[in-house]
């Protein structure tokens, strides 16, 4: 299907990720945030500290170190404004190898497909049809430091293509991008209780830490993100659980115009530079909250909440999950209930992921 849009209707689509707010803080490449994978997406995009499983690269690349098997492979799939359009949509592979009890590694390819867009001048006296699209491409290594505790990093190559021939947009070239991800995890051992054993979970991470990329003749900043959480794990019995997570997001690029920045300092900067203040810094901090509860390790449903400020976006939805698990591999899936006037993309779809899991098993 093609949709038709007016150029500067896509540019600022495109820069704010379609939620535009007056005081939302933009980007470039805000696809590098989107959650494509239907476990986290059912329970609030929250995965910085959830158990490992095959996307932990996307979320927490430490995780990797505590999957269970050898190695794993997945698919995930998101329809992007299905209200709208039919082609446009985010999908992402990932692949996942345990060396050995103490290190992996990983890798994966994120694209964001804009369809087949019809472009029309702001004046209304022409047309062009383009297929614009982004696409990130990355490695990452981890490390176990102690039985419980591990970290990574990682290296992603971005790539953004808007231009389109017939338009203004043909001068430009595509943008080239870099960055690094620093993350932590750490998983307690299991802890007996009186009613059940218990597993906690922590984790941290840093994500698209990199220098400004050329976008339209000017330099914008990298969606860098910091992610904090936390997470419980009830287990009732050999066949029941429940996980708990809470998590909290801040993009750590400048409140205000950033022109005068380079990348280390816009992060600086981020911590104090919203021109309300510190109550206006609490602002831009996002909350994920996630439950999900598991059967014979065969059975999940998964519930969530995501929450961002009115002015900093007003992303505000609740989120329900499935998933079955068979020995070798897992299907998951995901939907969005929003609960803002501000459209979601993501709303009226289902994210689709499937995963395999093979090789040995190793315990931790």
């Amino acid at each position: 299907m093609k949709l038709k849009i007016n150029l500067f209707l896509l540019l600022a689509t495109v820069s704010s990720q379609f939620y535009s707010q007056s005081n939302a803080i933009t980007t470039v490449a805000p696809f590098l945030n989107i959650v494509t994978d239907a476990r986290a997406a059912g329970m609030g995009d929250v995965g910085v500290a959830t158990s490992a499983d095959a996307n932990s690269m996307f979320h927490n690349s430490a995780k990797m170190v505590f999957q269970k098997t050898e190695a794993s492979f997945a698919i995930n799939y998101t329809p992007w404004l299905r209200n709208l359009t039919d082609d446009i949509y985010v999908g992402n592979i990932t692949y996942q190898q345990r060396i050995d009890e103490r290190s992996a590694f990983g890798g994966g390819i994120k694209y964001f497909n804009y369809g087949e867009v019809e472009v029309t001048q702001a004046d209304g006296t022409g047309s062009s049809t383009g297929s614009p699209y982004e696409l990130a491409i990355d490695a990452a290594y981890a490390l176990k430091l102690s039985n419980n505790y591990s970290m990574s990093v990682g290296l992603r190559y971005m790539r953004s293509d808007l231009t389109i021939s017939g338009t203004s947009l043909t001068d430009f070239e595509p943008s080239n991008g870099f960055a690094v991800d620093i993350s932590g995890y750490y998983i307690s051992d299991e802890m007996p209780f009186s009613e059940f054993n218990g597993v906690i979970r922590g984790g941290f991470s840093i994500t698209n830490l990199g220098p400004k990329v050329s976008v339209f003749s000017r330099e914008e900043f990298l969606p860098t993100n910091l992610k904090l959480g936390g997470g419980f794990d009830f287990i009732m019995d050999d066949y029941n659980q429940v996980g708990l997570t809470l998590e909290f997001t801040k993009l750590l690029v400048p409140s205000v115009d950033g022109d005068d920045k380079n990348f280390i300092s816009g992060v600086v900067s981020s911590f104090g530079d919203a021109p309300g203040g510190f109550s206006e810094e609490l602002q831009e901090v996002t909350i994920g909250l996630g439950a999900e509860y598991l059967y014979n390790n065969a059975f999940a449903f998964r519930a969530g909440y995501f929450k961002e400020n009115e002015n900093k976006g007003n992303r505000n939805f609740y989120t329900l999950g499935l998933g079955f698990k068979a020995s070798a591999f897992s299907v998951d899936l995901s939907y969005l209930i929003s609960n803002t006037v501000v459209n979601n993309p993501l709303e009226n779809t289902l994210r689709f992921s499937l995963s395999f899991d093979f090789g040995d098993v190793f315990e931790y």
